[in-house]
C-alpha cells in the first residue's frame, strides 16, 4: 500500500534533479535512494551508533572510520542547516527591535523592512 511523507522542499528538489538525471521516477529515486542507505547501514562498513554517539558529542569524530566520517559529516550539515526554536526566536525578537537579522549573499547586515502603508 502507497503511503505519503512529506520532505521538505530542499530535499526535494535534489530528489527531482537526480531522478530527472537518473530517468527515474520521484518515487523511484526515493526507493532507489532507501535501498541503498539500507545496504549501507547494513554492510558493516560502519557502526551507526558511533555515528549518532559522535553527533551527540559522547565520541569525538576522530575516533570514527572513514566511511563513518562521512556519514556523520552529511548528517551534521543537514542538522546544522536545520534553525532550532531558540534560533527562531532569537531572530524574531531581532526583527521586532529592527536590528540586523542577518547577512546577504555580500556579506551586508540585512535589516528587517518596515511594511508600506497603502
Amino acid at each position: 500500500m502507497a503511503q505519503s511523507i512529506k520532505l521538505a522542499d530542499r530535499i526535494m528538489n535534489i530528489v527531482r534533479r537526480e531522478s530527472e538525471l537518473q530517468s527515474r521516477s520521484i518515487a523511484g529515486q526515493i526507493a532507489h535512494w532507501v535501498r541503498i542507505g539500507r545496504a549501507i547501514e547494513k554492510s558493516g562498513n560502519y557502526d551507526h551508533a558511533r555515528i549518532t554517539a559522535a553527533l551527540a558529542g559522547e565520541i569525538e569524530t576522530t575516533d570514527l572510520t572513514d566511511e563513518e566520517k562521512d556519514v556523520w559529516l552529511d548528517s551534521f550539515v543537514e542538522k546544522m542547516s536545520q534553525a532550532q526554536a531558540d534560533e527562531n526566536a532569537f531572530f524574531a525578537r531581532r526583527r521586532q527591535l529592527g536590528i540586523g537579522i542577518g547577512l546577504d549573499a555580500a556579506g551586508n547586515l540585512v535589516r528587517e523592512k518596515a511594511a508600506s502603508k497603502a
